[in-house]
């Protein structure tokens, strides 16, 4: 495909039809799509959660972790971003790195943990439990 259909249109048209690539689970075309939607509005935290979700999905798991942490960066609440988050660490085989995001998102999104996510303060930590 030419690079042009993936610049073709308004932004608005791009959107459109990285959403359709995503969901038809063509993962690297969205990505290819959303990369330059995020270039051009590296504010806004849709297209960039769209892009980390494509990343995640086609295994470029650094990419989705960099993505992650950017929307994080911008929205520390994004909730789904701090899950995804950890779920990328876990896949990256980090359950260290990922233990604390999944338990931010567990009390924000109001959930139980998950299991084997220990509750509290990690081992060496001062402070109450």
């Amino acid at each position: 495909m030419n690079d042009t259909y993936y610049e073709f249109g308004t932004a608005a048209d791009r959107w459109d039809r990285a959403q359709m690539f995503f969901d038809a689970q063509e993962y690297m075309t969205a990505a290819r799509i959303l990369g330059g939607l995020v270039e051009e509005a590296p504010e806004q935290i849709a297209p960039r959660l769209l892009l980390a979700r494509a990343y995640y999905h086609s295994a470029r798991l650094s990419k989705a972790e960099a993505e992650l942490r950017a929307v994080l960066e911008l929205s520390p609440v994004e909730h789904y971003a701090r899950l995804m988050l950890g779920r990328t660490l876990e896949r990256q085989g980090r359950p260290e790195d990922a233990a604390p995001h999944l338990r931010m998102a567990a009390a924000m999104s109001g959930d139980l943990l998950p299991e084997g996510i220990p509750a509290g303060r990690p081992e060496g930590v001062p402070g109450r439990q």
